[in-house]
């Protein structure tokens, strides 16, 4: 979902800068996951931080900050895990196809 979500920031201007504080970091970067549905590295390349900092942020600090919050993360970053092997499968049929066109 592009443009405005939830807390009223837009999709396209959302680098975090280091003044921003680790809670306030996970609760942007959770609501930011809960709205786009996007995966660990697609938010934290998103963001310009690590996956290692996302997942940190959302699967351990969100818990004890916002347990409710966290839950929701969890069951869409559980539904990206499950999802993952389609993914790959799919990517790698477009590699093949445009692999095909070049010949």
């Amino acid at each position: 979902m592009k443009g405005i979500i939830s807390h009223n920031l837009p999709v396209t201007n959302r680098k975090l800068t280091g003044k921003q504080s680790i809670e306030e970091r996970a609760i942007s970067l959770a609501h930011y996951i809960i709205d786009s549905k996007d995966t660990v590295r697609g938010t934290a390349a998103k963001f310009g931080i690590s996956k290692s900092t996302v997942h940190k942020d959302v699967s351990e600090r969100l818990c004890n900050i916002n347990p409710g919050l966290a839950q929701e993360v969890r069951e869409i970053l559980d539904e990206n895990k499950a999802e993952r092997h389609i993914r790959g499968g799919m990517a790698t049929n477009c590699r093949k196809a445009r692999k095909e066109q070049r010949r």
